[in-house]
């Protein structure tokens, strides 16, 4: 019997040994921590015959030197890639793959639209599976969105699931450990400085993503992207681009743009960007991208326009949770970078009361900071970033924040400043509550989902006290 050993406990890494167990392989998935959550998924595991080694990594040296069979070695996303247990496997010369590539091995008889970028890829993917299947296809999204790619895998396997597209949102750390998957069609959305705690520089992080596109048999690209204009142009001569910009360059015409009012594609109209709801330049160029694979793909333009038309967006992405005394709360706990949470600051109406802070990311905050400077009217920090972007905002001369640490009382306070804001100014417009860390969540959060959640919930509550007539007292506006 093969054996295989998983590296990781957390969901893909359980996936993929569920997978390898149920195509007849002994498994062994280890973790290198330890807590009450990670035994009990153990006891849970161990019911299936998944042996679970829990406070470290197998020494694979040893194993080798013991005679044992090591057939497959295969690293989770959460597991850095240059580790010692995964870069020992790989000095030994054993096959060392991460989840996705193990998920590709089963599926890649299925074509994939592969889907990698700093920001836009949860959007574009879960627009993408949208016109998919509002034309019929069963697509299924998966990897850093939705069910882990051998969830799918095991589905597919158990002739459960019989998907005609996969549609994979795939990170940085899910394409460093891949080595043969080649996406039909391959989407790079934007390319800016993230993850550098994982991949060390901005070089490194651009070539593991470039790794993916650079297998794909189509390819296409955002055109409004500086960064990509200068690196792919030459890198993919034959890629499709798109641009949102009014002055489309000839290299665009081949691809997909907005002209007129209408969103084309090689030319022929496909629908008007009327009907388009979502906020923010950003999204217009997500959507030009999923329009692109779609045609690619061979999707009829009615297909399209119904799927855009019924589409609302992806939770955590500019969400619209209430309106509280005719101020809208916005959630945007996926802006977990400063150019994230700048295309979030530029997507609402102003003036903006922003609600920033978390675990602090590497970054040129720049033009996040000028964006602030130029739409905010109170800025309320919280978590472990709120000293550090406290001194950014003085530093440049803004004085209008406060540190409140905590999420709960910064909702509390930017309605507090919102109604000041509208009792005292009613011939102006209504501020917008903005919730756009441009922090990774780590340090009060689970991850941005669960920040996003408890952000959605404490504006739910306070809107239904409105509703009831219970409302916050007004105290001063930040800085008065």
């Amino acid at each position: 019997m093969h054996q295989a050993y998983v590296l990781g406990l957390g969901q893909s890494g359980i996936s993929a040994a569920k997978l390898l167990k149920a195509d007849g392989w002994q498994v062994i998935i280890s973790d290198s921590n330890n807590s009450p959550s990670l035994e009990q998924r153990k006891q849970d595991l161990e019911q299936f015959g998944i042996a679970v080694e829990l406070g470290g990594f197998p020494d694979f040296a040893e194993l080798l030197a013991l005679g044992q069979n090591v057939d497959l070695v295969v690293v989770s996303p959460g597991v850095p890639w240059d580790c010692a247990a995964v870069a020992q496997a790989r000095s030994q010369n054993l096959d060392t793959i991460g989840e996705i590539e193990l998920a590709w091995r089963y599926l890649k008889h299925i074509p994939w639209v592969g889907i990698t970028g700093t920001n836009g890829k949860t959007t574009t993917t879960a627009l993408t599976a949208a016109i998919f299947q509002t034309a019929g296809f069963k697509a299924i999204a998966c990897g850093n969105i939705g069910l882990p790619a051998c969830e799918i895998a095991l589905q597919v396997l158990q002739k459960q699931l019989h998907p005609d597209w996969i549609i994979a949102e795939l990170s940085s750390y899910q394409i460093e450990s891949t080595q043969t998957v080649k996406p039909k069609i391959g989407i790079w959305t934007t390319f800016t400085p993230d993850h550098l705690n994982r991949h060390y520089t901005l070089e490194a992080y651009r070539d593991v993503k470039a790794s993916l596109i650079d297998r794909s048999e189509h390819i296409i690209l955002n055109g409004n992207d500086h960064y990509l204009t200068e690196f792919g142009a030459a890198m993919w001569p034959k890629a499709v681009w798109t641009s949102i910009d009014d002055q489309v360059t000839e290299a665009i015409t081949d691809g997909a743009c907005i002209q007129k009012g209408w969103v084309k594609f090689r030319g022929e109209s496909v629908f008007a960007i009327a009907n388009w709801s979502l906020l923010g330049t950003h999204n217009r160029q997500n959507l030009l991208m999923c329009v692109a694979a779609a045609k690619l793909a061979g999707i009829k333009s009615e297909h399209i326009d119904q799927a855009i038309s019924m589409f609302q967006g992806v939770p955590h992405r500019l969400e619209h949770i209430c309106d509280y005394e005719g101020i809208p709360f916005i959630n945007d706990s996926k802006a977990t970078n400063y150019d994230a949470a700048e295309v979030g600051l530029q997507a609402v109406k102003p003036p903006v009361v922003l609600i920033a802070g978390g675990q602090p990311k590497q970054g040129d905050a720049s033009a996040w900071l000028e964006q602030i400077h130029q739409r905010a009217i109170g800025v309320l920090l919280i978590g472990e970033a709120a000293p550090l972007f406290a001194e950014m905002l003085e530093n440049m001369g803004f004085k209008d924040y406060e540190v409140v640490e905590t999420l709960e009382k910064a909702v509390t306070q930017a309605a507090n400043i919102a109604h000041h804001r509208a009792h005292n100014h009613p011939s102006q417009p209504l501020p917008t509550v903005l919730f756009s860390p441009a922090c990774a969540s780590f340090d009060q959060f689970a991850n941005f989902e669960q920040r996003g959640d408890c952000f959605r919930q404490l504006c739910q509550e306070l809107c239904q006290k409105s509703m009831g007539h219970d409302k916050p007292p007004i105290t001063p506006e930040i800085g008065q």
